[in-house]
């Protein structure tokens, strides 16, 4: 692939956030049935994704996706292009099907084990980006820090293994600049230009975007929402809880670091008492020998 045309922009960094991960149901007779002709050894339906947070566009700067499965599922290597999906979409909207837009890089399966998920990020020829990796473990059964978490999985119906990650392009090439700072926009509002490749409207539009307060995530910009609620696990509110977290997990570190000094600086003396003693006693012996 040849590098972009033009220069990159010195001294700015913009990230964009996105979640990835599975979700898994297992088989019931009555909301999640087994499928005909699915095996009868598969106990789960799971689906593994890459999407924006809140569901927003990611389709203008991720172009494609790669999923490596088990080597034991059929066509194991799946590969999603953006322009593909996208063209699906125009078609449902042209049409009159009930089916919703895809927004998201999806591969739905069924299967009884789990094992690691190898995914492939490919980004807009225009970023000049190498293609990133990562992994995600698919879980189909219940899992926690303590058993209520676990069992409030099990009472959902739903195993969800969901990561927040952020990418960052640093210093990006003034073409694909244009494309991330072309303006954030309200959900559902047309893209600017074709296929989401429109021209830019400069810095101030990413800024205003990036440190909006609305509580509505806009496309086109580094917002998460402001509070947590069903199907939308981070937010700003479980970002200061998990900060909350690790503050707290700090100062009982440094509890524990306080306490632990006390007690060797009390070892200590008391070591320093018996090696006092020790040496007087031998003192002792050695004038008594004389």
């Amino acid at each position: 692939m040849a590098p972009p045309a033009g220069k990159r922009v010195k001294g700015v960094q913009i990230f964009r956030p996105f979640v990835f991960g599975t979700t898994a149901r297992p088989f019931n007779d009555t909301d999640n049935p087994r499928p005909l002709g699915v095996s009868p050894d598969h106990t789960h339906s799971w689906q593994v994704f890459v999407k924006g947070v809140e569901d927003t566009d990611i389709f203008y700067w991720l172009r494609r996706v790669q999923f490596k499965l088990h080597e034991s599922i059929p066509n194991h290597l799946r590969t999603l292009d953006a322009e593909t999906i996208i063209k699906e979409n125009e078609a449902l909207a042209g049409g009159k099907s009930s089916k919703k837009p895809q927004k998201a890089f999806v591969v739905n399966e069924t299967g009884w084990g789990e094992f690691e998920i190898t995914i492939k990020l490919y980004y807009d020829s225009k970023s000049g980006e190498k293609p990133q990796t990562l992994y995600h473990h698919l879980r189909l059964h219940p899992y926690g820090r303590n058993e209520a978490e676990k069992e409030a999985m099990r009472t959902g119906g739903e195993v969800i293994a969901w990561t927040y990650e952020e990418q960052v392009f640093n210093e990006p090439f003034e073409e694909f600049y244009k494309i991330l700072t072309s303006g954030a926009r309200d959900k559902g509002t047309p893209a600017p230009g074709a296929s989401g490749r429109g021209k830019g409207k400069g810095k101030n539009a990413f800024t205003s975007a990036a440190t909006g307060t609305e509580g509505e995530v806009k496309e086109r910009s580094a917002m998460i929402p402001l509070t947590t609620r069903p199907g939308q696990p981070f937010s700003r509110e479980t970002e200061e809880a998990e900060l909350k977290r690790l503050r707290e997990a700090e100062e009982r570190v440094h509890q524990m670091i306080t306490e632990l000094n006390k007690t060797v600086k009390a070892k200590e003396e008391e070591l320093a008492v018996l090696k006092a003693s020790n040496k007087a006693a031998v003192a002792a012996a050695g004038s008594s020998a004389a």
